[in-house]
């Protein structure tokens, strides 16, 4: 006789009960996994997404199943949530009962993390939330699990067009805070830079967008070392481009690893943003009255500007000191310097209270500490982790800086002042500080402004002058500032 089916067994009062459901194990997915654990490196410990990143995907790609696909998809992850953090915070915050400071950070990233694959990514609606919540479920457990599926299913009723017109306030209402939500910074970064380019509604939200776009990987080809063409050929033609402005550059159009080309590897080409070499050759081609054989970076570190003046000092048998305070950013600088075919050396040394004499170099180079806000494309965190109060703490060492740098070239040399933040705070404002003597105790300095410009050849938007800022949206670099200046007697 064949064996009937059973039938649920009778709970109290006789009636039938379902059996319990076997408990699941969550799976792990490797690519959500990584892309979370940099989320929470970037929170718990204000790591940098760029410096955390790679190494775990060197760590992953040692499974086999781990492809490039993965690779890319957990990149876009993390940088895609980071850059459009503030957008995610206001529509979470629309589908959320309660303050979203009392959100426990782990939450608030898984959340963030599924959002992002929902509003910014093609992944299928169903695919996005299951592997959410099936990340909550490894990472937070089936309790907050839940929380997370009913909140993603919340935003998953609107795209991110229409989550905008729900959480952004009109521009006519306004218009910082239209464009902070909209373009994901902070409204504080909206004003200074706007402030800083100017002009009306069409610039400030392409400058935005440009921030919220992945930067290509520049290479330069430090000149005797190596060259553009080398390059181009490593890379290959279908995934390299020539630079846009600087003779040196090559441009990764489709990614790929730079570690992997045996002239990075060896040090003869490098890493390097177009508008950091734009500065340095700027510096290095700007003229200078009376010899030419002594040049001074005083803020080496990491070393990738110092390398290109370093390759530029040798073809006219110029000696470069670079100095770095920080012992681990100056071995950062002698690993960038190693092989460069002139004469060189690297201290560890304090730019505020120098070792050198004044008056001892015909060129210096003073790319000073600042907010990075020029870089968001690159730290896309650092928009959310500063803050207004941070432009007070550097503007002592900015000043200070600059008045050493000027102490320390001769009459008739040159100093280039740079930093990669666009804020009139830490540019002109500064120059404009140190040689009128503002601060309690200074005096004015004599020293004229040069015009920068014509060192930038075929760099278009470059603005009045004398000094240069460089833009995302303008230039495809980071927003990079320089002023040259002349010691005068």
């Amino acid at each position: 006789m064949s064996e009937q089916p059973r039938r649920p067994a009778a709970g109290a009062g006789g009636k039938q009960t379902r059996p319990a459901k076997p408990h699941r194990r969550p799976q792990k997915d490797p690519v959500r996994m990584l892309a979370f654990e940099v989320l929470r490196a970037v929170g718990e410990r204000d790591a940098y997404a760029n410096l955390v990143l790679p190494p775990l995907l060197r760590k992953a790609r040692q499974n086999e199943s781990f492809q490039a696909r993965d690779a890319a998809l957990a990149t876009e992850l993390v940088y895609g949530t980071l850059r459009r953090q503030g957008t995610y915070d206001a529509v979470i915050k629309a589908c959320i009962d309660r303050p979203l400071r009392e959100v426990d950070p782990p939450v608030l990233d898984v959340l963030s993390l599924g959002a992002h694959q929902l509003l910014g990514t093609r992944i299928p609606t169903h695919a996005a939330v299951s592997a959410s919540v099936e990340l909550a479920r490894v990472v937070l457990g089936d309790g907050r699990a839940k929380f997370v599926n009913a909140v993603l299913r919340k935003i998953a009723a609107h795209d991110l067009e229409g989550w905008l017109e729900r959480v952004a306030p009109p521009y006519e209402e306004d218009a910082e805070e239209h464009l902070a939500v909209y373009h994901s910074h902070p409204r504080w970064v909206v004003s200074a830079l706007w402030d800083s380019l100017g002009g009306g509604r069409a610039g400030i939200e392409d400058l935005l967008e440009a921030d919220n776009e992945r930067p290509e990987v520049t290479l330069v080809a430090r000149p005797g070392r190596s060259t553009t063409e080398e390059l181009l050929e490593a890379v290959g033609e279908d995934s390299a481009l020539p630079g846009r402005w600087s003779p040196y550059a090559v441009r990764m159009a489709e990614g790929g690893e730079p570690g992997a080309l045996e002239a990075v590897r060896d040090g003869r080409a490098g890493v390097q943003d177009e508008g950091s070499q734009l500065v340095a050759m700027a510096l290095a081609a700007a003229p200078v009255e009376g010899r030419d054989e002594r040049w001074l970076d005083g803020c080496a570190g990491p070393g990738g500007k110092a390398a290109l003046l370093g390759a530029l000092a040798a073809q006219r048998g110029a000696f470069l000191l670079a100095s770095e305070k920080q012992p681990h950013r100056a071995r950062l600088v002698e690993r960038a310097l190693a092989g460069n075919p002139g004469p060189y050396q690297v201290i560890t040394a304090d730019g505020t209270r120098p070792p050198w004499r004044p008056g001892s170099f015909d060129r210096v180079l003073m790319d000073v500490p600042c907010t990075g806000l020029g870089a968001l494309r690159r730290r896309p965190e650092a928009r959310w982790r500063r803050r207004p109060e941070d432009l007070e703490g550097f503007a002592p060492l900015q000043r200070g800086l600059l008045r050493e740098a000027l102490a320390a070239v001769r009459v008739g040399g040159v100093v280039g002042y740079a930093t990669c933040s666009p804020h009139l705070a830490e540019t002109r404002v500064v120059v404009e500080d140190v040689l009128k003597g503002r601060g309690a105790g200074n005096s004015p300095i004599a020293a004229e402004l040069i015009d920068a410009r014509p060192y930038m050849a075929g760099v278009p938007g470059l603005g009045d002058g004398p000094d240069v800022q460089l833009w995302p949206h303008l230039h495809g670099t980071d927003a990079m500032y320089l002023a040259l200046l002349r010691r005068m007697a």
